[in-house]
């Protein structure tokens, strides 16, 4: 495991393998380069050859822009890897990205020292967020490839211009939970789907939290059944593995609001009868990537000692086909007795995601989030690494994307168009889980307009569509691995702290 500690020694002479120093274009009539940040404080004549060495080599200083060079002459570390960061000011998710993007390039290299631009102590977070998510690595299932692997870095050292002040070192370690947080739902949505069926994603949770200060119910199929859960228990019905339902609760002393949230934990998801191509359908182990968050967020949360109430629900359940699945055609009663006309089976998630919200409201929390890989529409609208908001409060959808902004995450904000309710109306049951009539336009807006129907007028809530960011398929890069990359984790944290803090 990466351990990552402060240090305010000279650069010039810590004993590290690599050190990474940031660089910038020179500006002006000047061509090449400039060191910034703690490298600028390197004596005349290293730092001259160092930046005249860049520029020969033909570093522009441009955002990512990575150039190694021998640390002889330099510095005692054994490489220099320069890392263009632009020209400033350098907001926290450009440190974030640097950070990471450093940690990808010296995968390999045991120890590492970071000397990025420090403006205050608050930048030990994101530099030290970015360092540890830029470290990640899952290589649980590696057996004889393992060796061909480049380990992550074992020691990163972030260089501080006080490596001793409470505020550096509170900074780090509000950056340490949030990466390990993030890190721990990448871990969970990389996991093969038969070693995450919904027993086990649940005794996960139970795991992930123990020793915080929460409690954590787990409602296996007889109690889902007694309490009339029928969203989850239609979609689990398929699998040979039972759904489950884990609600967490994190009650600290002088809490300032309560945060409800509720993540989509389908541990695969085939589409069930409504079958889905084969084609990619193995990222779908990636579909409980919302409760994911979910867990992570609270995690974080709780080993932050944030002064709100937090009420968690994980709904989880596989959706396979099988002669016991739901079928096209049969209806749902959820929790709190709407009933849902089952038109496809492949639009499960808001089908738990209903059950989910009901309960959750019975707990009054000031805002409800639920959070979801729900619609392949919002990878076709936004993009794979831009997440959908949608919510009943213009001010709340609002404040969830200021708070995405500052917590480094893509997200946009989206209407929901009331005509598109209309398009639910069933023969049979109070509302259908798809469009009725005509082609579906739209889909990522249509599917918030139907879990709308299951939140209260007075409840303030909003409903994230992370399908895009949540599982990168593509090439890594700054700190996003491929694969599970953890979406919407830091979002919650953020909406937490601010409601901690009063301001949403």
């Amino acid at each position: 495991m990466t351990s990552l500690a402060l240090s305010s020694a000279d650069i010039a002479t810590l004993a590290t393998d690599a050190l990474v120093v940031a660089v910038a274009p020179a500006g002006g009539r000047r061509k090449g380069v400039s060191l910034v940040g703690p490298a600028a404080g390197l004596k005349v004549a290293p730092k001259r050859r160092l930046e005249e060495a860049l520029t020969a080599l033909g570093s522009t200083g441009k955002v990512g822009d990575l150039v190694r060079v021998p640390g002889s002459g330099i510095a005692a570390a054994s490489v220099v890897l320069a890392i263009g960061v632009g020209s400033g000011p350098w907001s926290e998710e450009d440190l974030r990205r640097a950070a990471g993007t450093a940690m990808r390039a010296l995968a390999g290299t045991r120890r590492v020292a970071l000397a990025l631009p420090i403006d205050s102590a608050d930048d030990a977070d994101p530099i030290t967020q970015g360092a540890l998510m830029g470290a990640y690595s899952y290589d649980a299932y590696r057996v004889d490839s393992k060796s061909g692997q480049k380990s992550p870095v074992e020691r990163i050292t972030v260089i501080v211009a006080n490596a001793k002040s409470a505020g550096s070192l509170a900074a780090s370690s509000r950056g340490k939970a949030i990466a390990g947080a993030v890190n721990l739902a990448r871990d969970l949505v990389n996991t093969p789907s038969a070693d995450l069926v919904p027993a086990q994603l649940a005794k996960a949770a139970v795991d992930a939290l123990a020793g915080l200060p929460v409690k954590v119910e787990i409602l296996d199929e007889k109690a889902l059944a007694a309490g009339g859960y029928g969203g989850i228990l239609g979609v689990g019905r398929g699998s040979v593995n039972p759904p489950r339902l884990a609600r967490i609760t994190y009650r600290p002393a002088g809490a300032a609001a309560h945060l409800g949230l509720v993540g989509k934990g389908i541990t695969f998801d085939t589409g069930g009868i409504s079958i889905k191509p084969s084609m990619g359908m193995h990222e779908m182990k990636g579909d409980m990537g919302g409760a994911a968050a979910t867990l992570g967020a609270i995690v974080a949360i709780a080993q932050l000692k944030l002064p709100v109430d937090v009420t968690g629900y994980l709904c989880i359940a596989e959706n396979m086909p099988s002669g016991s699945a739901q079928k096209p055609g049969d209806v749902l009663r959820t929790f709190g007795g709407k009933t849902v006309e089952v038109l496809d089976t492949d639009a499960e998630g808001r089908l738990v995601l209903a059950d989910g919200l009901m309960r959750a409201q019975q707990d009054k929390p000031d805002i409800l989030i639920d959070i979801a890989t729900l619609t392949g529409a919002a990878v076709v609208a936004l993009g794979s690494r831009t997440a959908g908001i949608m919510a009943n409060d213009d001010d709340l959808r609002s404040a969830v994307h200021d708070a995405s902004r500052r917590a480094g995450e893509s997200m946009w904000p989206m209407p929901q168009p009331e005509e598109l309710r209309a398009n639910f109306e069933s023969l049979v049951a109070d509302i259908a889980n798809i469009p009725t009539v005509g082609r579906p336009h739209g889909g990522m807006l249509s599917a918030s307009i139907f879990l709308r129907e299951f939140v209260k007028d007075s409840q303030r809530w909003a409903h994230l569509d992370i399908a895009g960011p949540s599982y990168n398929s593509g090439a890594p890069w700054a700190y996003t691995p491929k694969g599970g990359t953890g979406a919407a984790v830091r979002t919650l944290i953020q909406v937490a702290q601010d409601l901690a803090n009063g301001v949403l």
